[in-house]
């Protein structure tokens, strides 16, 4: 009885570990559009400090995007906020909107 009731709360401990991991790591960041690369689905951003990503410091840089319909939303020179996740191959964002 003793083993079933610590396997349930390891698991239940795992599973409130992930999802935190998961909603820390979808933080909206705040930046603004420098560049639109629709043909490669790339937007160039110029962003302050993105926890979520493991970036301290504010800079530009390049992502992909998740769905190429989001290119459409905003324009160079627009102020956004935007969530992005990690991989291997690169930083890709999944949602942006325009900021208020």
């Amino acid at each position: 009885m003793n083993r079933i009731i610590r396997i349930t709360a390891a698991l239940a401990l795992t599973v409130g570990l992930t999802t935190a991991a998961l909603a820390a790591g979808t933080a909206a960041i705040s930046g603004e559009v420098k560049k639109i690369d629709e043909g490669a689905g790339k937007i160039t951003l110029k962003h302050g400090p993105a926890k979520s990503l493991g970036m301290e410091d504010p800079m530009t840089m390049v992502y992909r995007v998740k769905d190429p319909a989001l290119l459409k939303q905003v324009k160079v020179g627009d102020k956004v906020t935007f969530e992005a996740e990690g991989a291997a191959t690169g930083y890709t964002v999944t949602k942006i909107d325009k900021a208020k």
